[in-house]
């Protein structure tokens, strides 16, 4: 058998997750309102979106759940004998949920989302995972810079349920006291004292990384992930191209023109973006002709990526349904069967579409705004990702024709959606 032949049918391609380790804790440290929970929450997506069963744990929870949540700066005072107690019980409880997940619910990462600021307590996450062969890599995030701490303070920690309808500016003070209990005893991470741990530390958002003993594959793209995110405010504009061809006659793949509708479409959104009023946005196509063209009339620097090329149907191509269903049943069953991870004969599936797409999201975190005209199943990928769907829902994503959406960042790394129609 030739070695470097294409499986033809999805029987023929088992699934392989990206990872087979026996599981990884991904534990944040910092003081408060440092971002760790932004943190957390954006690697728990990108590492779903990649393929593998991720969990967040957040230790503030387990303490809101416990012993309520409206408490006193006084009582994360490390002299606060009870309240250590209490914090350190709630720090167990979600330490033997992640153990739980990792080794019986079929996890394979946990983030561990606590301030985990003093070497003891980090030394509890080890004492649990290493006998069990579960890898520890700690994040820290260290934050300098008074303004993005008030303005964190501001959006996120004032709407917590800490402090549900409290005073603002008693709200403000109180958790500033919080932070100062935890500096008290605050130890960060060292290369000389915890040279033997895996970790990367973050300093103020992203101006500088410092990283140590990272041994493997998925340490690595957590490190790479976390040099490109950033909190500046930004909008991403998403669309397919117009109406081609191809979509006239219900053909699939292709790389046929645009349409009449479809060039009507190109000169809508120009106007729509004109009406947006930004300047310095950027424009990425594919490189097929239907994106190319749906680009022709904008205004701006237009990047064509190969990679956000449609899926590849392989032997299937400018075919209809009805035809595949007729020329190939087999596939067709096997393809309503396991959408995501059913693969065209000699072409792709949506689990070889989203590896492909990875430095695509890289480079759409580093960015500000931007508009991407893509296809369908390239779009939902995409989509897929920043709204954080299941593999499961992402190829059934609605992305209709002549449709704009627009994501814009709230808090701890959520997208909203607005949907703009062009007909």
């Amino acid at each position: 058998m030739d070695q470097h032949k294409k499986p033809e049918t999805y029987s023929q391609v088992p699934y392989c997750p990206p990872v087979t380790h026996c599981g990884i804790c991904i534990a944040t440290v910092g003081l408060p309102a440092r971002g760790k929970t932004y943190i957390a929450k954006k690697l728990a997506r990108y590492l779903r979106w990649i393929g593998l069963n991720t969990k967040v744990f957040n230790v503030g929870e387990y303490r809101r759940h416990q012993v309520g949540a409206e408490k006193s700066h006084e009582f994360f005072h490390p002299d606060n004998q009870e309240g250590q107690k209490q914090r350190k019980l709630c720090a167990l409880m979600a330490m033997e949920d992640v153990m739980h997940f990792l080794k019986e619910g079929g996890g394979q990462a946990a983030v561990f989302d606590a301030t985990n600021s003093t070497r003891e307590r980090r030394q509890l996450i080890i004492d649990h995972c290493v006998p069990s062969c579960i890898k520890v890599f700690f994040i820290e995030s260290i934050c300098e810079d008074n303004d993005v701490i008030a303005e964190n303070i501001k959006q996120v920690k004032l709407c917590s349920p800490d402090y549900k309808e409290q005073d603002p500016e008693e709200a403000v003070k109180d958790f500033l006291m919080r932070i100062k209990n935890y500096e008290i005893r605050y130890e960060t991470l060292d290369h000389v004292k915890d040279k033997d741990l895996s970790w990367v530390k973050i300093y103020n958002v992203g101006q500088r990384y410092e990283a140590n003993k990272i041994e493997d594959h998925l340490e690595a793209r957590l490190v790479y992930y976390l040099m490109n995110i950033h909190i500046r405010q930004r909008c991403i504009y998403l669309c397919r191209h117009g109406e081609s061809i191809c979509n006239m006659y219900g053909r699939i793949g292709g790389n046929s023109e645009l349409s009449e509708r479809g060039k009507q479409f190109a000169k809508v959104l120009k106007d729509f973006m004109d009406e947006q009023n930004m300047t310095g946005f950027k424009i990425w196509t594919s490189q097929l002709d239907r994106t190319i063209q749906t680009a022709q009339y904008l205004s701006g620097p237009i990047e064509q990526w190969k990679a956000l090329n449609e899926l590849d149907v392989g032997e299937c191509e400018a075919m209809t349904y009805e035809e595949i269903q007729k020329k190939f049943p087999k596939e067709f069953a096997l393809r309503d069967e396991n959408k995501f991870h059913y693969r065209y004969p000699r072409g792709e599936s949506y689990e070889d579409l989203v590896h492909r797409l990875e430095p695509v999201i890289m480079e759409l975190e580093r960015q500000q705004n931007v508009l991407v005209i893509c296809h369908q199943a390239v779009m939902r990928c995409i989509l897929a990702y920043f709204l954080d769907k299941d593999i499961k829902e992402l190829p059934y994503l609605k992305v209709p024709l002549h449709t704009v959406m627009k994501l814009t960042p709230v808090a701890y790394g959520v997208f909203r959606v607005y949907m703009y129609c062009g007909n």
